[in-house]
């Protein structure tokens, strides 16, 4: 793949306009950038233990983790946690990002906050594929004690392996990135 390629791919992660891909990458999800290696993991107090197990599950699948914090379970400010997650993924230091706190509300609120961030509170599977095939969500938030270690390392592994779908889904993106940078009008 040349440079001109993977710069064409990080523009539309970045949420650029789609009419900017050449028309060969536009079906092809394998080569949209779907392969996900390293993943900003964080939390807030009550999302430590959650962000432990998750961390372990997914280094044993072979992910990289950038691991922002919290480090125990003293309390703690899930903005500062959630804001950090939110620009190793901005920045492109990481692909993905995942912020883990009580219910997962306020963290989603904080990380969109961020520009270039699309972060989707999920609670099943069936919002996990959502959020990455309709709304291509590079952030996942989870309220981690709501769910039991199986169910957020389901949640995490197919979170980050769907793709995004595409098609009629760009034109939305495309206006959720138009409406952050000032430029959509109705």
């Amino acid at each position: 793949m040349s440079n001109d390629h993977v710069k064409i791919i990080q523009n539309v992660v970045s949420g650029l306009h789609y009419a900017d891909i050449p028309e060969e990458f536009k079906n092809n999800q394998e080569k949209a950038g779907s392969k996900v290696n390293w993943v900003a993991l964080g939390a807030d107090h009550g999302g430590y233990e959650a962000k432990e197990i998750i961390s372990r599950f997914l280094r044993g699948l072979g992910y990289r983790i950038t691991d922002v914090g919290t480090y125990n379970k003293e309390s703690v400010d899930y903005p500062d946690f959630a804001l950090k997650v939110a620009k190793k993924v901005a920045s492109g230091e990481c692909e993905r990002g995942i912020m883990i706190d009580g219910a997962g509300i306020g963290s989603s609120m904080v990380c969109n906050k961020v520009k270039g961030i699309r972060a989707a509170l999920c609670y099943n599977l069936k919002t996990i594929i959502n959020s990455r095939e309709h709304n291509n969500a590079n952030v996942l938030t989870l309220g981690g004690p709501l769910h039991t270690p199986e169910e957020l390392c389901e949640m995490v592994k197919v979170w980050l392996e769907t793709p995004f779908a595409g098609g009629r889904h760009w034109k939305r993106v495309n206006k959720i990135m138009a409406i952050e940078r000032g430029s959509y009008l109705l």
